[in-house]
């Protein structure tokens, strides 16, 4: 059993055997390739989450209403990416054995690659819905194979052909994207065009659903590592989110990339903090969640 953690996210106050949900934050940004800062993403969530209201006008629920249990942050070691993504993956793993839903705060996107290991051995039929705006497939970034610019290229190395789909896509060297597009991945540029056709293709299959908000415009989103114009808007990323989640079963997701120092105006955390509450009540509300 998780301990709870001290200061958790707005409305996550369940105890943990009674909880369906568990957040559990990985604050680690050693790979990331421009700013970074992505380490202190969770722990800003949970403290500017009280500017929130736990209710949503969007889908008329109340965090209140859910059971979710936040375990706090993972203690990472920083000078080694493979222990942390084995600790996260342990982490994952414990969640899913107490047959609860794990919910990441990133933390960069590399570690993704832990939970996707952890949620991918109970499911190896699994499919990844990937929104960001780059696509992380380069086969090794200055060398390093573990980097958040990798990370679903060693995603689809577990997976395998056409079960990554990913959306929002407008960054990315030549061969990633020509890489992706011999039939390796689903690549949806720009976007969320597409989404609810994919959605109804994975009908009945696990998915794990990795948000880089980053996906954003940063002219809604500055507050991250690798900001990237033309973005989609606060509203598109809110219905895009309530339609994975309500619409796939989840197996596992996550929020990844919020790097709070570069907007002091706090604009990106707080909206990084409604997004998270509309995922979760979108999770708690449909019952297609798979464990």
């Amino acid at each position: 059993m998780l301990n709870k953690n001290i200061e958790v996210f707005i409305g996550c106050e369940a105890e943990y055997e009674e909880a369906g949900i568990v957040l559990y934050g990985a604050p680690y940004d050693s790979t990331t390739s421009y700013r970074p800062g992505a380490r202190f993403g969770s722990k800003a969530m949970r403290s500017e989450s009280f500017g929130l209201e736990t209710y949503s006008p969007y889908q008329d629920k109340d965090l209140t209403d859910l059971k979710v249990f936040d375990s706090g942050d993972l203690e990472l070691c920083f000078g080694d990416s493979s222990l942390a993504l084995e600790d996260i993956e342990r982490r994952a793993e414990a969640i899913l054995e107490d047959g609860k839903l794990p919910v990441l705060l990133g933390g960069e996107h590399l570690v993704t690659l832990g939970a996707v290991r952890a949620v991918f051995k109970r499911h190896p039929d699994l499919h990844v819905i990937h929104f960001d705006a780059h696509a992380d497939l380069r086969e090794d970034y200055l060398g390093a194979r573990l980097s958040h610019a990798c990370v679903l290229r060693r995603c689809w190395e577990l997976l395998g052909d056409k079960r990554i789909h990913q959306f929002g896509i407008r960054s990315g060297d030549r061969e990633e994207f020509c890489w992706g597009e011999r039939g390796h991945v689903d690549t949806r540029r720009f976007d969320f065009q597409g989404l609810a056709e994919t959605i109804e293709t994975l009908k009945g299959r696990p998915v794990y659903f990795t948000l880089d908000l980053d996906v954003l415009d940063p002219s809604v989103f500055p507050g991250t590592g690798t900001p990237e114009a033309g973005g989609v808007t606060f509203d598109q990323l809110r219905d895009a989110v309530e339609l994975v989640c309500r619409g796939t079963k989840i197996a596992g997701c996550d929020i990844v990339e919020l790097c709070p120092g570069y907007d002091p105006s706090g604009i990106s955390t707080a909206t990084a903090c409604k997004v998270l509450r509309e995922m979760l009540l979108a999770l708690g509300e449909q019952r297609q969640v798979i464990i």
